[in-house]
């Protein structure tokens, strides 16, 4: 087993997860908690069958359940596999994740765009069924992961050198034109500059004050590319210009006070409208992992697991917690309200103090 799969293999561990005792047990099964799905099974004396923590049938009286940890160990016992919650078979978390990550791969592979309703014979449902499914799971619409995969592909060939006529039509465009169309939502700039590195783009930036201590905010064209927090307003600068490292950097705090002044409010709790415009740059993992991240309402939270499995990714749960943490647009992505598999407070950018005081602010709020 290599180094990742023996993390992830700790990091799924039942008793890392809390589900040790019976009493835990119970409690994930009367909650229908899908996060034990997998890690436990339970059987009921009375019907003879055994489930997983999340079946959705009417609860059994708790002296009449007994807690398995594999469905070999279940069926030894003399119970049945549940036809509704089918025990039998992975998790249906798991399940709907690799029919969403067998698409992906179809969309990743292919020329030029699958047609929804290939895409959803191949899965065997209906293409009204499979869109809301691979939304679900993977956070975006099978045309936007198609759209975040072209960007992939051709942030990778301009990176490298290719000239831009060589990456348009490597990543699967069928002209010029198309890509051009797409080039802004795509890559936040004109293909040249990303292959330069975003040289001769120019980056303002203003410093302010929020209640969790200085902020920087960044604004390129199309809008804003950075929010960093921090104690220090010379190491937000520094962080910035390592992040645009061939852009020009121009402080306009003037001309920036009214956006300041918006993304104070973002981040102190008194703006839950109107969302801000923001310039979201990164490659098409990141991209899948933060549009997750923006889909989690204010004052709850969910786990890097939830939000791998979210995007069809169950096992890339270590790189979902690096997308977090390349995220360059503090609260406006809400990176904090990620956890770790057992709700504790895992690391965060800009300080695991600050995280907690917007989840407490978030949390309170929502109360």
């Amino acid at each position: 087993m290599d180094t990742l799969a023996l993390n992830q293999f700790r990091d799924n561990r039942p008793e890392r997860l809390g589900f040790v005792s019976d009493a835990a047990k119970w409690d994930a099964v009367r909650r229908r908690d899908p996060a034990a799905d997998g890690h436990f099974f339970f059987a009921v004396r009375t019907t003879g069958v055994y489930c997983h923590p999340s079946c959705a049938a009417r609860p059994a009286r708790r002296e009449n359940v007994t807690f398995h940890r594999t469905r070999a160990a279940a069926e030894r016992s003399g119970f049945r596999p549940c036809k509704r919650c089918r025990p039998d078979l992975p998790p249906r978390a798991e399940r709907d994740a690799a029919l969403v990550a067998s698409a992906c791969r179809a969309i990743e592979a292919a020329e030029d765009m699958p047609l929804l309703s290939d895409l959803a014979a191949s899965a065997g449902v209906s293409p009204y069924h499979f869109h809301r499914l691979f939304k679900r799971v993977a956070g975006v619409t099978p045309k936007a992961y198609g759209a975040a995969h072209r960007q992939s592909r051709v942030q990778n060939r301009l990176t490298a050198g290719s000239g831009v006529t060589d990456a348009i039509y490597a990543a699967g465009f069928s002209s010029g034109g198309h890509f051009y169309e797409a080039a802004p939502s795509l890559l936040g700039m004109k293909p040249s500059t990303y292959r330069d590195g975003g040289r001769d783009e120019t980056i303002r930036y203003a410093l302010g004050r929020c209640s969790l201590g200085s902020v920087l905010v960044a604004v390129a064209e199309r809008g804003i590319c950075a929010i960093l927090l921090g104690d220090k307003p010379k190491a937000l600068i520094d962080d910035l210009a390592a992040r645009f490292r061939r852009a020009r950097l121009l402080k306009a705090e003037p001309d920036l006070a009214e956006r300041v002044a918006q993304v104070v409010q973002l981040i102190d709790g008194e703006r839950s409208h109107e969302p801000l415009p923001l310039d979201i740059r990164g490659t098409a993992f990141q991209r899948r992992v933060w549009e997750a991240l923006q889909a989690i309402p204010a004052g709850t939270t969910a786990s890097y697991g939830e939000i791998a499995r979210k995007i069809g990714k169950p096992r890339a749960v270590r790189a979902v917690a690096s997308a977090c943490a390349a995220n360059p647009l503090a609260v406006a992505i809400p990176c904090h309200r990620v956890l770790g598999a057992n709700g504790t407070l895992t690391g965060y950018r800009w300080g695991i103090e600050r995280k907690r005081r917007l989840l407490e602010r978030e949390a309170k709020k929502r109360r």
